[in-house]
């Protein structure tokens, strides 16, 4: 199950024990309840009860996030290792496409803009690191290995292995995200 991916990421950041973590990390919470309403989207269950299980996925969802603060669609597609570092503010598209092993800071939107073909949503690569309050936006792609630095305005796609920040963000060097996840 992805859950006990996010859990062990959670557990070995905290150095806490399961109990302590569930019960105290509220980015947990709403990766949890993510998890079970993406993997009831995603099941091959028959239309009709599927539909009825998704507006009880929503209802919860939504209780998470007036809770939490963290937005996140059953549809959009998040890897295994998934770690939401602070409470609130986060917002993620309905679309959107984050890898594996990605930590996600306070107040981070990952959402649509662009206009006519340019319009769309992030797809995220594996091991990123989005800082503070960064904004990653548009038809873009965001290579493996990446930081984007906080208070970011990301509208451009950048390759693998690099540092980026800025309004908008530039290449900043070529660090990795090795030392951030």
């Amino acid at each position: 199950m992805l859950f006990n991916s996010d859990l062990k990421k959670y557990k070995s950041y905290s150095n806490k024990s399961t109990l302590a973590v569930l019960i105290t990390q509220q980015g947990l919470w709403a990766i949890f309840v993510y998890r079970i309403s993406n993997a009831i989207y995603r099941s091959k269950t028959p239309n009709f009860i599927k539909k009825i299980l998704l507006v009880f996925s929503v209802f919860f969802q939504k209780i998470i996030e007036i809770l939490t603060g963290i937005s996140l669609p059953y549809s959009a597609s998040i890897g295994h290792s998934f770690y939401i570092g602070h409470f609130g503010g986060i917002i993620i598209n309905s679309q959107s496409v984050i890898g594996h092993n990605c930590n996600v800071s306070q107040g981070v939107t990952i959402g649509v803009s662009g206009r006519n073909s340019s319009r769309g949503v992030p797809v995220i690569g594996n091991n990123v690191y989005i800082g503070a309050n960064a904004v990653v936006a548009g038809k873009i792609a965001i290579g493996n290995n990446c930081v984007i630095g906080a208070n970011s305005l990301v509208v451009n796609s950048f390759d693998n292995d690099v540092t980026i920040l800025g309004v908008p963000a530039k290449i900043f060097n070529n660090n990795t995200s090795k030392g951030y996840i």
